[in-house]
């Protein structure tokens, strides 16, 4: 007789969710994690207050090789199921931009609520607890769980990516899928600080610290956030997006000024005040310090508008709409919100999770090739795809 119908490796946010909706089934229901506490990287996300969803959620906001895969699962589970789930049991929660919810107190709030469904279903949960081999036994599954050999009807992977190694973080779902002949495409840190080199870090040394929006582009890529400077070197909602789409070599570029078309307002100027200095103007436009670095950067004197050509405007125009720099790299694994690329979806069914070729094992989440762009994007792909396999193992 099997000991459960269902063993789920990972207490993070998909795993949660696929075995409180499968223990709610009625299915004996064990979830296992290395880690001693369940939900560790929702507690830390979100500056604390985990940006739980979004409601903007589509299937645009995704990588992927395969970008119809999230689609089922996504319209199943929605970010007002999650919302209507939180709410149930009080959860406090504040929209800080346009459709991304943050808790009002405290991620310990979807920690809890998360774990008390969980009790409330039967799932039994194991902290400080090691995963050994997992294989096929029969039309069931064999684990090695602390050294013991425990039968179970379907094994559900959702131990996450490699990002933040510190919270436990590992290889192991990569592991599991190469042994049973699935493909994993490359994988790296994504939603992460670049890095610059050292000549920049001298130069940016004043700004650390300072923020200020803009428009980020990198590829295929472009988005209007806040651009943070850092003792390494960029960091912000700006460069996180920006880092999904960079490869080693690539350039990054930035919109200072977003909001205005310079080369029309310096010449509308230049006719109104000829007699105002561009580092006036520009320190107006931006934090003074920032102003100044970039007209030291540029090589631009600071001249009155009066002595501006017009390819002298064309010219700051560029410098302010179009600055280009190369990311040195990352902060890599250490500080990576997401893992970029993972198991090879197209040896999953998109309807049940499970591995085509062997149905009783399923992957689930970060690990899967599904990366989501900042902005609870994420987390609404751990909750939807842990309910859809949640539902059918």
């Amino acid at each position: 007789m099997r000991t459960y119908d269902v063993v789920i490796v990972g207490a993070g946010a998909a795993g949660l969710m696929c075995a409180l909706t499968a223990g709610y089934r009625g299915l004996r229901v064990r979830v296992v994690d290395h880690a001693n506490k369940a939900g560790k990287k929702i507690l830390m996300s979100g500056g604390g207050r985990c940006n739980f969803t979004n409601l903007a959620t589509t299937p645009a906001h995704f990588f992927s090789r395969n970008p119809h895969f999230s689609i089922s699962a996504l319209k199943r589970y929605t970010p007002q199921h999650f919302v209507e789930l939180i709410e149930r049991h009080g959860v406090d929660y504040v929209e800080k931009a346009p459709g991304q919810l943050f808790c009002a107190h405290s991620a310990k709030d979807i920690v809890s609520v998360l774990m008390t469904e969980c009790e409330w279903a039967g799932v039994e949960v194991s902290l400080s607890t090691s995963v050994g081999r997992v294989e096929r036994c029969g039309d069931g599954m064999r684990l090695e769980i602390d050294g013991r050999r425990v039968d179970a009807g379907a094994v559900v992977v959702a131990s996450g990516g490699l990002s933040i190694p510190t919270l436990g973080a590992s290889g192991f779902g990569y592991d599991v899928a190469r042994q049973f002949g699935l493909a994993v495409t490359e994988t790296r840190a994504a939603l992460v600080p670049f890095t610059v080199t050292s000549q920049w870090k001298t130069s940016l040394a004043t700004l650390a610290g300072l923020s200020c929006p803009v428009e980020a582009r990198c590829g295929e890529g472009s988005y209007r956030e806040p651009l943070l400077f850092t003792h390494r070197g960029m960091s912000g909602p700006a460069m996180l997006q920006a880092s999904s789409h960079w490869q080693p070599g690539m350039p990054v570029s930035i919109d200072w000024l977003p909001s205005i078309a310079v080369a029309d307002t310096l010449s509308a100027l230049r006719r109104d005040s000829p007699r105002r200095l561009v580092g006036t103007w520009l320190g107006e436009m931006l934090p003074k310090r920032l102003a100044q670095a970039l007209l030291e950067w540029q090589g631009w004197k600071d001249r009155t508008l009066a002595e501006l050509s017009n390819a002298d405007i064309e010219a700051l125009a560029q410098g302010l709409e179009a600055w280009q720099f190369k990311p040195a790299g990352t902060e890599g694994w250490r500080t990576a919100e997401v893992t970029m690329g993972g198991i090879d979806t197209d040896a999953v069914s998109s309807k049940t999770f499970a591995v085509n070729a062997v149905p009783q094992l399923h992957f689930i989440g970060e690990v899967l090739d599904v990366t989501g762009q900042l902005g609870g994007f994420n987390f609404q792909w751990a909750w939807a795809s842990g309910v859809a396999c949640g539902q059918a193992v």
